[in-house]
This record gives structure tokens, C-alpha cells and sequence, in this order.
């Protein structure tokens, strides 16, 4: 199999991503980490992508549980709720399961709200835009799930306060967890980046993105953590 970064749409995408975030950086911005998206297998197939691929996050991105964000200039809103890796240790390419395992701090909740701006068909585009990215919600790192296990966990969805997915099938559209954290650490040593202590991943959507509207509100219970739930702007 050849590695992602072979396919020329993935290396130019991700070098104009890198050039942005560099610029970003120069400008005082403080990295966060890393986004996945478009791990499952219908995904994979229709992109013609043999792994997800990969965005950066920025700590402004963040916002507070319980925020209520603005629409406005916004093509079309989707919030997704997906697992959070929080990593303690360096990760170099190559590192295997174990040292991979050994690296994962614990893991959280978290929502991502994007912005689907472009089409997802055009790999290099929706790269160099950085997969839609605009904010992060982040429930905070639960260390009894160090390693990666998936095995506790349960997530429940809600929409303006309605139960919309129940599941424990985590890895259905992201890929297995820990190859694909592999993955991350593999795709960023070839842009002479390193997934570093510290970093979080979020690891993809584990249910269909929602496509939200103003006035509502998406909540993700991770059970047995704390819920995370953010609100959208009424129309104006």
C-alpha cells in the first residue's frame, strides 16, 4: 500500500495546510493539535484515500462548553461529535502499537463545528482549507482511558435536548484508533512535523455529520464523563 502522502493531491493539499499554519504560528497563534476526517470505509473508497486525512487545530479554536456561536458568514454549519486523544508523550514516524499506546494520555469528548465550504470530492482543496475547521468544544482528558482503550465508554448525541445516536461503536467511521493515531504521527514526520506531548487528536465523527441551523443545540454525553453541549445563534 502506498503512503498517503504519495498521492499528489494529498502532498500539495497538505503543503498549502502547513503553509497556513505556519503563518498562523508567525502571527502569535499557538498550535492545539491535529483533526481527522473521512476515516470510514464509504469515505475512504468515494475519496479514493487508503487513510483520513489530517487538519491542524489551533488553541483559539477552543471554545467553553456551553457557548453559543454565530452563524454569520458561515456557507454550511455542522457540529461533530468525536473522540478526543490526548497525547503524553513525543511520537516519532514509524513508532509502533505499543510506543503508540503508551503515548495516548487518556481520551475525552470533544464537538467540532466546520464549516462545509467546499467539496469534499476535491481531496487537495478541502486539504489546503484546512477540512472545514472553525471551532472545538473539549470535555477535558480522562486518564482512566490512557492507552486508547475503547472499553467503558458510550456515547449518546442529543439535539436541542432530544437523544438523535446512542453507541458504543466508536471506530465505524474514524478507523481503529491507534492506527490511526499511528497514521498522524507517520503523514506529519514527512512535513518535517512531530506529534509532540501535549497535542490532542480529534479523531473524526462518530455519527454522520450533523448539518445544524441557528437556534440549536447539540450536547455529546461520553459516558461515564461529564457532558459537552454547545448552542448556535438564533437567526437575526
Amino acid at each position: 500500500m502506498q503512503a498517503a502522502w504519495e498521492d499528489p493531491r494529498i502532498e500539495n493539499g497538505m503543503q498549502q495546510q502547513f503553509r497556513r499554519r505556519r503563518e498562523l504560528m508567525a502571527a502569535g497563534g499557538k498550535p492545539l493539535g491535529w483533526k481527522l476526517a473521512f476515516g470510514g470505509p464509504t469515505a475512504l473508497e468515494r475519496l479514493q484515500i487508503n487513510a483520513p486525512l489530517v487538519g491542524f487545530l489551533m488553541a483559539d479554536a477552543v471554545v467553553p462548553s456551553g457557548s453559543t456561536i454565530s452563524f454569520s458568514g458561515w456557507k454550511k454549519p455542522a457540529a461533530e461529535p468525536e473522540l478526543a486523544v490526548y497525547l503524553g508523550k513525543d511520537l516519532a514516524s514509524g513508532d509502533d502499537r505499543r510506543a503508540t499506546m503508551d503515548a495516548i494520555a487518556g481520551l475525552g469528548a470533544a464537538i467540532e463545528l466546520a464549516d462545509v465550504d467546499h467539496p469534499s470530492d476535491d481531496v487537495e482543496g478541502t486539504l489546503a482549507r484546512n477540512i472545514y475547521q472553525r471551532h472545538v468544544v473539549l470535555g477535558g482528558c480522562d486518564t482512566k482511558f490512557a492507552g486508547g482503550s475503547l472499553s467503558g465508554l458510550n456515547a449518546r448525541v442529543f439535539r436541542n435536548g432530544a437523544e438523535m445516536a446512542n453507541t458504543s461503536e466508536f471506530e465505524a467511521l474514524t478507523g481503529e484508533l491507534i492506527a490511526i493515531v499511528c497514521h498522524v504521527a507517520n503523514l506529519l514526520a514527512h512535513f518535517g512535523e512531530t506529534l509532540r506531548a501535549g497535542q490532542i487528536i480529534i479523531a473524526g465523527s462518530i455519527t454522520p455529520p450533523i448539518l445544524v441551523e441557528a437556534g440549536e443545540s447539540i450536547g455529546f454525553h461520553l459516558e461515564p464523563q461529564q457532558p459537552i453541549f454547545i448552542n448556535f445563534a438564533a437567526a437575526v
